[in-house]
């Protein structure tokens, strides 16, 4: 049953503590370099804008654009 949901993105409602799964994959996109981001990597999002990122760094700016 894992093998199914191989390269298929995920969908995802992000939390402050984590995350939960609204259709299954094995990867999200980075909202905002396009990256593809394993879920078992995945680290940084934003809770009010329902965004993935690939790294802190891009999240601070992410968040410092929106300003």
């Amino acid at each position: 049953m894992l093998m199914m949901n191989r390269n298929k993105q995920a969908k995802l409602h992000y939390m402050a503590n984590g995350f939960r799964m609204l259709s299954s994959g094995d990867h999200v996109v980075c909202a905002v370099t396009g990256e593809t981001i394993s879920l078992d990597e995945l680290r940084y999002w934003s809770v009010s804008r329902q965004e993935p990122y690939a790294s802190a760094e891009i999240s601070v700016k992410a968040a410092l654009a929106q300003r």
